[in-house]
């Protein structure tokens, strides 16, 4: 009695925000009720909270990489449940970070009992940081790059990687980092709604991610094999389209893509790849809840008239990782995944490619909690993305790794 309750983060409160972490507790009466809290604030003072029911052991002792949930925001052992589940009161926000150079940090608190949380029993914070040790962060504006260079310590050589987000456009700098603290070289490009880019362009110019391209090989601490792209939504066509008209691209990842173009116009070097055709008015408002429905807008990938804003992959000689999720209510990616693949095995080329029941649209590095739906910064409209909530946890532990595994593999 009277021993206070210590809560601990293993191997260390420090971390990168990809590290799974060991939350244990100790000091508690024998079968003690309790209930943890996790609480994040965000760049925009934004509150995300989460919560489960645990019941101590017969030392007094909870780890949560054995001990089950009995309840809350998720039930049974999930070691890393408190941060997966972490939901803010206002509805519709996405947790992302802005600023790669400062942490998130969680808060974590015991409460006696499964009820009122009056009683305090103990608490620590986990920093959870985007930036490894020795990481450089470097803003590139060169020609008319709009980007952002992140540097692994050491000489190297390091694999390089170009990475890109989806159409609600900016510079989105928070995967490059973390990838960049896994040893590879990193450049996150803008290429829409960000500065001086327009919103919406009329149209992308590849010469423009060929710069990054050639910016990227320049580096001294790239190895010279060849390098790799990967992209979120718009991003994965546009990633699928570098490595397949660009020289010099080994490896390419779409996560929930197509492999057609979408939405704006790819101009080449005497050619246009037109965007796969869609109709606007087929999007269906939830009266209710207020969120968009996309997933009716495109027009049949299986008529031939849309044929010629496919992406012709099988030209290229990269290899290829699709990532979809079963339940993205934004499009049908496991659809377009399948198209893709099997275009891919039709020409007899390798590809890989894993499709995630219960997983939305929005497919994060680890441990980001599930987004359902937020504005999408450049339509103006809230978007349902989709995903359950443990489903989702897992297909991006799995994606995280297998990405990682796949450039190591092929560059």
């Amino acid at each position: 009695a009277g021993m206070a309750v210590q809560v601990t983060v293993l191997p260390s409160p420090r971390c990168l925000f990809d590290d799974p972490v060991q939350i244990r507790v100790a000091g508690l009466l024998p079968r003690q009720a309790v209930t943890l809290r996790a609480s994040l604030v965000d760049e925009s003072a934004e509150l995300f909270q989460s919560h489960a029911l645990y019941r101590a052991g017969s030392s007094g002792e909870l780890d949560l990489s054995r001990s089950p949930a009995l309840g809350g925001s998720y039930s049974g052992v999930e070691p890393m449940g408190l941060l997966w589940s972490l939901k803010s009161k206002s509805r519709y926000k996405r947790l992302a970070k802005r600023n790669v150079l400062t942490p998130f940090c969680v808060e974590l608190e015991v409460y006696e009992g499964h009820g009122d949380m009056s009683r305090l029993l103990g608490k620590c914070t986990n920093e959870r940081w985007f930036l490894g040790e020795g990481v450089k962060r470097i803003s590139v504006r060169e020609g008319r790059l709009k980007a952002t260079l992140f540097l692994p310590p050491g000489p190297g050589p390091f694999p390089g990687l170009i990475d890109l987000y989806g159409s609600g456009g900016g510079l989105v700098e928070y995967r490059a980092s973390l990838l960049a603290s896994r040893g590879f070289v990193t450049l996150a490009l803008a290429y829409m709604a960000f500065e001086d880019l327009p919103a919406m362009p009329e149209i992308l110019e590849l010469g423009y991610f060929e710069e990054a391209v050639n910016f990227l090989r320049k580096q001294q601490q790239v190895k010279d094999t060849g390098i790799g792209v990967l992209g979120l939504s718009k991003g994965a066509d546009l990633a699928l389209s570098m490595a397949t008209f660009l020289p010099g691209i080994k490896a390419a990842v779409s996560i929930s893509g197509s492999g057609f173009n979408s939405f704006i116009p790819l101009q080449g070097d005497g050619f246009t790849v037109p965007p796969h055709p869609y109709d606007l008015r087929r999007m269906k408002t939830n009266e209710e809840t207020g969120l968009v429905d996309f997933s009716d807008v495109l027009d049949d990938y299986r008529d031939p008239a849309t044929w010629d804003c496919r992406i012709p992959m099988e030209r290229s000689l990269a290899k290829f990782l699709f990532l979809s999720g079963l339940d993205d209510t934004n499009w049908e990616s496991a659809l377009y995944c399948q198209d893709a693949v099997q275009r891919l095995q039709q020409h007899g080329r390798e590809v890989e490619f894993c499709s995630y029941s219960g997983a939305g649209h929005l497919l994060e590095p680890p441990y980001l909690p599930l987004c359902q739906a937020s504005i999408h910064k450049v339509l103006g409209v809230y978007v349902h993305w989709g995903g359950q909530w443990k489903e989702h946890a897992r297909a991006q532990e799995d994606a995280w790794h297998r990405i990682q595994a796949f450039f190591r593999q092929h560059l």
